[in-house]
């Protein structure tokens, strides 16, 4: 049986499997989405629905590439075929910057990047999600999902016993990949009801 986090498969290879599905639908495609993970995927996925967008009827394909080093190679695999678009982490902004840059049109500042539909999370997605839910509710969401106490714990732990909340909280997520991809969306939904969704998503999913 697959192991599923909100109808997409984990484990290895489940980018790639991911990547090919999404190459099956953009002969038809209007507009492709470009991120580095399941995880953005997950989180446009969730922020299109909770903004009232059918992303398969509007013919837009949300394609994870497998990091951001693959970006030159897609860009320039699907460049002319139809409309990219993208989200990438602080850390990747260069080489996405480079690749839009040698594949689209002039991305040598952050504006430029947006203005061409390539958006950018500070520092990544965890990040802005923590960032726009608050380390109360944060702790609000592990609680409903049963979660406190082992966040509890793992705060206890002597690595990370008196560091900053939002860091403990972001390597807690970050800890096991399959926390990582369930709450993802939890939190984008959290986000959502707060009014705080981040900037990167929103503005992507707006602007296609």
């Amino acid at each position: 049986m697959d192991d599923r986090i909100d109808g997409h498969v984990r484990g290895p290879g489940a980018t790639d499997l991911a990547t090919a599905r999404a190459l099956e639908k953009i002969g038809d495609a209007r507009a492709v989405l470009l991120v580095e993970g399941i995880t953005d995927q997950i989180a446009l996925e969730t922020t299109a629905a909770l903004r009232g967008r059918d992303l398969e009827a509007d013919r837009v394909v949300i394609m994870p590439i497998g990091g951001a080093h693959a970006i030159d190679r897609v860009l320039t695999a699907l460049g002319g075929r139809t409309r990219l678009a993208g989200l990438c982490d602080l850390r990747e902004e260069e080489l996405f910057r480079r690749g839009v840059t040698a594949h689209i049109g002039p991305a040598h500042t952050r504006a430029e990047l947006e203005d061409l539909g390539f958006h950018v999370c500070v520092d990544d997605l965890e990040d802005e999600l923590i960032r726009a839910v608050g380390v109360e509710e944060v702790e609000e969401v592990f609680a409903v999902q049963g979660d406190l106490r082992l966040f509890h714990l793992f705060q206890s732990q002597p690595a990370w016993r008196g560091r900053p909340h939002e860091a403990q909280i972001y390597r807690f997520l970050r800890s096991s990949s399959r926390r990582n991809l369930r709450y993802i969306r939890l939190l984008v939904e959290a986000a959502a009801a707060r009014g705080t969704l981040p900037r990167p998503l929103d503005a992507l999913i707006t602007a296609v």
